[in-house]
């Protein structure tokens, strides 16, 4: 049982980063566009994203990447090394995430379901295969 490689963990976490940010791009910039622009319309908020605030976004996807390597990192002395660890790893981030602070955001109703929701499901596939990927970079030597 050795020590967390923390250089490891940057470099997996990046590297599900990267499957996090494409994934997270693809479905709120691309599929979710229409929704987000109304729903901000109905609040009274600008329509059109800020490029400094989507860097934000992009930060956010690398850090839930690098959470999830080095999650999976501490729990794979318990679990051991492989996919079915690094897929705990990713539903342990997914939940707290995702899924936690969308279930606080429901009840002020300032969003439609299918922004809140559609996200979140697919992020439950998204972020155990991204700390798949993480993981496969990560060694304790």
């Amino acid at each position: 049982m050795g020590n967390i490689n923390w250089g490891r963990v940057i470099l997996g976490g990046l590297l599900a980063g990267v499957m996090i940010n494409a994934v997270e791009f693809t479905l709120h910039a691309v599929i979710l566009d229409p929704d987000w622009k109304a729903a901000m319309a109905a609040l009274g908020q600008p329509t059109q994203e800020d490029p400094a605030d989507m860097m934000i976004y992009v930060g956010l996807g690398f850090l839930i990447g690098i959470l999830a390597v080095c999650y999976y990192a501490a729990i794979r002395p318990r679990f051991g090394a492989g996919p079915k660890t690094a897929v705990c790893a990713g539903l342990g981030v997914w939940a707290l995430a995702y899924l936690v602070p969308t279930i606080g955001m429901v009840p002020s109703g300032l969003f439609p379901n299918r922004l809140l929701w559609l996200p979140v499901a697919v992020a439950l596939v998204e972020l155990p295969l991204a700390t798949v990927v993480g993981a496969w970079l990560y060694k304790e030597d």
